[in-house]
């Protein structure tokens, strides 16, 4: 295969991997208008709705650890390609549960199957990189926003006009189409593992739980906004609910923007210098945020701060797939499952600390956690890519 041929075969598969950062978005937003139904549909209490959720938390972090030793021995491709056709159906096994047994088993399910391709997606990302030698990976994290901007956006309508079981089946027939379409084009590192089968185990690299800890202090903030900005507006800065939901929505999109240029950007300065800025504006807009007097000053902070956050979490990812004596799939794995659990663990104990002390200087201590990864910028030099794999 010339050369041209085979940059032709990575740009396809730039935009395959792409289409599957959309879909897994779109398939999670496509989910959140469906909590309400199951509330009601199961006859089920807000706390056992949230034992629910945490069990989806608890299947993809759990399926998390154990995809990089799938992928390590089949490649990121076959992984990728079969989990995404599963999760395309993780949503309709959801709202055909009828009974609180099977919904809970079907959330571990659903979650499993999401985490399992976030992990396998972001390794392919990090393939893509290294045949083109440039970054894609902020920008892949980009359509993951815009694909739950759109399943979200349009379940609410979707599920009001036609109920949630014709919903969750033009989800899933959408994301199945998708899918199809996309695994033709998806790219592969070529013979996974030589010849000998890889064993499961931790990597004894310390530099792969470093850029893991530096996605968990990077997703931690990005958990806490999620979950808590609303309540800080309106309890603690006095702003009503329409004001308070802007908080959130002000963060993810210009988070959602700045993934889009984050390449570009990467691509110009460095991974290095790239992180250490967007940590030092993570920071002082959380810092910001903390500090504020009245609602807007609050929400043009978080805004702010969803500057510096976009591609934090793009670049350790491309670190995580970069380092020498490590498979991309395993340390991808690592990193994945440390950082996602600043989005799905990390909140309630944050919820916790502020019953006590306040949301304020909740938020004035997450952005010590963000200086504490400026600090640490140097650690993911291996983001800059090569066109040589690491070794497996």
């Amino acid at each position: 295969m010339d050369e041209q041929s085979r940059k032709s075969m990575a740009v396809r598969g730039r935009w395959a991997v792409a289409a599957m950062f959309f879909i897994n978005g779109f398939i999670t937003g496509s989910w959140a208008p469906q909590i309400p139904v199951l509330l009601v549909r199961l006859e089920i209490s807000r706390f056992t709705l949230g034992l629910l959720i945490l069990l989806f938390g608890a299947g993809a972090v759990v399926a998390m650890s154990w995809c990089g030793y799938l992928i390590a021995r089949h490649g990121s491709r076959i992984v990728l390609s079969r989990f995404a056709v599963a999760a395309s159906f993780g949503l309709l096994l959801v709202a055909l549960a009828p009974n609180l047994i099977l919904a809970a088993l079907t959330m571990i399910a659903f979650g499993g199957l999401i985490g399992a391709m976030d992990v396998a997606m972001n390794t392919n990302a990090v393939v893509v990189e290294r045949r083109l030698a440039r970054a894609i990976m902020s920008s892949s994290h980009g359509f993951w926003s815009l694909g739950g901007f759109v399943g979200g956006g349009l379940g609410g309508l979707g599920i009001q006009t036609f109920g949630h079981l014709a919903h969750s089946i033009i989800v899933t027939a959408v994301a199945f189409a998708g899918v199809m379409l996309a695994n033709r084009h998806l790219i592969s590192e070529g013979q996974p593992g030589g010849t000998a089968r890889p064993r499961f185990s931790l990597p004894r690299n310390p530099l792969i739980y470093l850029i893991g800890v530096m996605a968990l202090f990077s997703m931690t903030p990005e958990g806490a906004v999620l979950d808590w900005a609303a309540l800080y507006l309106q309890q603690e800065l006095g702003a009503d609910l329409a004001t308070a939901s802007l908080a959130f929505a002000a963060f993810s999109g210009v988070m959602a923007c700045m993934r889009f240029a984050g390449d570009a950007v990467r691509n110009r300065f460095g991974a290095v210098t790239t992180l250490r800025i967007s940590a030092f504006i993570a920071a002082t807009g959380m810092l910001g945020a903390g500090l504020a007097a009245a609602p807007w000053m609050a929400i043009a902070c978080f805004a702010f701060c969803g500057i510096g956050i976009a591609n934090m979490v793009p670049i350790a990812f491309s670190a995580a797939g970069n380092q020498h004596g490590i498979s991309s799939g395993v340390g991808m794995s690592v990193v994945t499952t440390m950082g996602y659990s600043g989005i799905l663990v990390a909140p309630s104990a944050i919820g916790f600390v502020a019953e006590h002390v306040g949301f304020s200087p909740v938020f004035i201590g997450l952005s010590g956690l963000l200086v504490i990864v400026f600090l640490m910028a140097g650690r993911v030099r291996r983001a800059d890519f090569s066109a040589t794999p690491p070794a497996e």
